[in-house]
Formats: structure tokens, C-alpha cells, sequence
């Protein structure tokens, strides 16, 4: 049997808890410490109450327990993560960063997985980055002429925590720059919107494309294609509004519904990039080097 890939947690928030349950889910991954600041907090609460070896104490909690770990997804914020980057390499220890630091390779795992082959730091990108690029990719494989793409990512407010608020600026910054590493179009745009809107809403994208003249029927295959790519690591992703044409315009809109691991169905959000996360620890895990 396998030995499974011995991961740390920092970050005790939404992201972070959510990783946990689904790292317990995993025949690939065991958490051996799941850290924090505060053992009050709703996430280290989850955690003990599934008896995880816990930390209040954060960043020292890996370099006093370095030889535990093979892997570390850093849920905490794009500042922290440059603080800790040092850290985890100095201690061998690779690193999925969760958080819009962008230091790393960036990875979407129906794109370029194969990539995290030996890599120490890898950037999950952004929850909007997951939900959008991979379509947008498979866009630019087809159509040439691209002006312009402009992606609009909608959350509920309820899924957003700390660390996600805190990083808008980054947030924004790192998914226009991967979108134009993916595509090559140098022209694009990033928006998220927090909504408070009671019952909570699903995560929804929308993506536009400007171009002149596409071939519609192609890019329906691809995107489709890549549809199918995603839910085999996302089951909850979907297409809601298939790509249509208008006033020199590519448009659709994507979807995505939680497993429901540790926050409701509607959180979304942190379905997409958690479970693409976790889609690469598990290829490291089958092929580390």
C-alpha cells in the first residue's frame, strides 16, 4: 500500500478547514498538524473535535515540527505566505499556497499538472483563476484573434473569510496575470463580487471574450471538453449559460456548488480551488519525486 503524503494546514480558516475534511477523505494525503492562532476559532473547534494533532502557533509550529511534514497547503493570507516561503524551502518541505502570492508555479490541474513534477512552491491562484481560466484556455487554443477578456467571479459574503477579504488587492492582481499567462492575451480584467443575499448563492463566473470572428461550434467542443476535465476533480462545476456570440462578444457563465465538506453547498468557492488543490497534492503524492 502507498504511503500517504504527510501534510500540513496553516490557516484555520474557511479555506483551511475545508482542506482539512477533504484531506481526511483522501487515500493519498494524512494531515499530521493542523495550526493556527487560535484554538477558539471555529476551524481549530473542527479539528479537535476530529482529534488532528493541533498548533496555535502558526509559522513556528513547522520549524518545530519540520520533520513531520512533506507538504504544507498555506491557507493564510499573500503576505504571510512570502514570510513562510522561506521557510518551507529551507526545510525541504513543499508548499501549495492557497493564497494569491503568486511566487510559485501556477497550476490549474486540467491545464497543466503535469507541471508541479519537483516543484517546492506551488500557487493555487484564486478561487475566480480556477473557475475561469481553464475555459478562457481552451478558448485562446482556438480562437487567434483575441482583443480582450474580462472574467466576473460572484461569492456569497458568507464564504469569504479573513483572509479572502484581505487579499482583494492581490486576489485581483494575480488572476488578471495568470489570465494572460494562460491565454496570451495581455488585455484583461478580473472582478469579484461578495453577495449578501439571503439564501446564500451558488459561486457563479461569467467569462467574455472579445473576438471578431469565432467559430462558435469549435469553441462549444472545447469548452465543454474542459468542462468535463474540471468535474473530475470539482464534481460541483457546471456550465450554465453555454458560450453564445454577440456584438464581437464570446459569453458564458460557470458554476460551482460545494461538496458541502465543512461550509454549505453555496460556498463554491472554496470547492474550486480546495479541490484542485488537492487534485495536485495527490498527483505529488503518486509521482513525488
Amino acid at each position: 500500500m502507498q504511503k500517504k503524503l504527510r501534510i500540513g494546514i496553516i490557516g484555520s480558516g474557511n479555506i483551511g478547514t475545508d482542506l482539512l475534511m477533504k484531506v481526511i477523505k483522501s487515500d493519498f494525503l494524512e494531515c499530521a498538524m493542523f495550526i493556527g492562532r487560535n484554538l477558539n476559532s471555529k476551524g481549530m473547534s473542527r479539528a479537535l473535535s476530529l482529534n488532528i494533532p493541533l498548533s496555535d502557533k502558526g509559522i513556528d509550529a513547522v520549524v518545530e515540527n519540520h520533520d513531520k511534514f512533506d507538504l504544507i497547503f498555506d491557507s493564510t493570507t499573500a503576505l504571510s505566505h512570502l514570510e513562510h516561503a522561506p521557510i518551507f524551502e529551507k526545510y525541504n518541505i513543499i508548499a501549495i499556497d492557497m493564497t494569491p502570492a503568486k511566487i510559485g508555479e501556477l497550476i490549474i490541474p486540467s491545464v497543466n499538472i503535469e507541471s508541479v513534477e519537483c516543484k517546492k512552491n506551488i500557487n493555487m491562484i484564486t478561487c475566480g483563476g480556477q473557475s475561469s481560466i481553464p475555459i478562457a484556455y481552451a478558448i485562446s487554443r482556438i480562437v487567434d484573434d483575441i482583443e480582450y477578456i474580462e472574467i466576473v467571479s460572484t461569492i456569497s459574503s458568507k464564504s469569504a473569510g479573513p483572509g479572502t477579504r484581505a487579499n482583494i488587492d492581490e486576489y485581483i492582481e494575480t488572476t488578471e496575470g495568470a489570465l494572460s499567462l494562460f491565454t496570451g492575451c495581455k488585455n484583461v480584467k478580473a472582478i469579484i463580487n461578495l453577495n449578501p443575499a439571503i439564501p446564500s448563492i451558488d459561486m457563479q463566473t461569467t467569462i467574455y471574450i472579445k473576438s471578431k470572428k469565432p467559430d462558435m461550434e469549435k469553441i462549444k467542443k472545447a469548452v465543454n471538453e474542459m468542462v468535463v476535465k474540471i468535474k473530475n476533480y470539482v464534481p460541483g462545476y457546471s456550465l450554465v449559460v453555454m458560450p453564445k456570440y454577440a456584438n464581437g462578444t464570446i459569453m458564458l457563465t460557470v458554476k460551482v456548488q460545494g461538496a458541502g465538506d465543512y461550509l454549505p453547498k453555496y460556498a463554491g468557492n472554496l470547492d474550486i480551488i480546495n479541490c484542485a488543490a488537492i487534485e495536485v497534492a495527490e498527483k505529488i503524492a503518486k509521482t513525488r519525486c
